[in-house]
């Protein structure tokens, strides 16, 4: 795909092989600069090439170091923005903060409505993400927010892990109930039957599992989760699945945080196979054999390419098929 040359691909240091891999879906070279540090570990921003009256797409997923990678993007938002360019997209694949959007005690701050008040205050003019843990944080921004879905990728390969098999066969399960809406949307666009765990969680990365809604004796169990950190609740999940008589376990995620030994947990689990986007890049030391990576790269540049050109992305959206009416 070719487009004009008032556009600009940005990378930070969070995600720079799915950068690339965006710039060459565009046909577009990467911006000339580096995000390097000063010896006491500042930050600092090199721009070489002209950037005034372009539109510049920045990648850069906030992921761990979080502030780090948050700071980088707001440091080359402001030298872009003071160099004059036209508009500064913040291509956000994975938007870190975004658990703590809510107040859940007392004198808690609500973070993901700062993060989104320091990009825009920055000056980022629009943000494209993916895969918000809860999309109402798209509310947060004063500015437009273009939000994809994993389950635009997810359902395709849903799709053909059931090639030649019956739909009884398989059960799309969402591993809690904040997840219920975005399994429902994989399992109408799979025409599979949703089964949803209910569990309780004590304090943060713990949780207990309680019980399970839905038959999944016998049956292929797809989990659907927007991020794995520790993998407290996926390992959980799967073996209660297991224990319920699920035949295998088979997990699609979005963001593959990997935080402590998450990765030891996956593959003592019972877990199958897994299937993580690669928002978040994951180091040889985080691999594992269980692990397919899916890349992003051409959805995102899809989505770049309508935003430059005004057009409509409504296309990258696939809509679970219409219900007949009741008569």
């Amino acid at each position: 795909m070719a487009v004009t040359n008032d556009m600009k691909i940005m990378a930070g240091n969070a995600n720079q092989k799915l950068a690339f891999e965006i710039a060459n879906y565009l046909g577009v070279p990467l911006l000339n600069s580096q995000v390097s540090r000063f010896a006491d570990g500042e930050i600092k921003i090199t721009i070489n090439d002209l950037v005034r009256g372009t539109d510049v797409y920045i990648i850069q997923s906030t992921c761990p170091p979080v502030n780090e990678h948050l700071m980088e993007l707001l440091l080359m938002t402001d030298a872009l923005k003071r160099s004059s360019c036209a508009n500064v997209i913040a291509v956000i694949p994975y938007f870190g903060y975004a658990r703590q959007d809510r107040k859940a005690k007392a004198r808690d701050p609500i973070s993901a409505k700062l993060v989104a008040n320091l990009l825009t205050v920055a000056g980022v003019d629009r943000v494209l993400t993916m895969d918000f843990h809860a999309p109402q944080i798209q509310g947060f921004f004063d500015i437009p927010v273009d939000h994809l879905e994993g389950s635009i990728i997810f359902s395709d390969i849903v799709v053909k892990l059931m090639k030649g098999k019956s739909k009884e066969d398989f059960i799309m399960v969402a591993p809690d109930t904040g997840s219920v809406n975005r399994t429902s949307k994989m399992a109408d666009l799979s025409g599979l039957d949703l089964a949803i765990i209910y569990k309780r969680r004590d304090e943060a990365n713990k949780c207990e599992m309680v019980s399970v809604i839905g038959d999944v004796k016998g049956k292929t169990a797809i989990l659907i989760d927007d991020l794995i950190d520790t993998a407290g609740t996926i390992t959980k999940a799967s073996k209660m699945l297991m224990d319920l008589g699920a035949k295998e376990v088979i997990v699609f995620v979005s963001h593959a945080i990997l935080s402590k030994n998450a990765v030891d947990l996956i593959n003592d689990s019972h877990i199958k196979k897994m299937y993580l986007l690669d928002t978040v890049p994951i180091s040889d030391n985080k691999m594992s054999d269980k692990f397919e990576i899916v890349k992003v790269g051409n959805l995102i540049s899809k989505a770049i390419y309508s935003i430059h050109k005004n057009t409509s992305m409504s296309a990258l959206f696939k809509l679970p098929p219409k219900k007949p009416d009741k008569k």
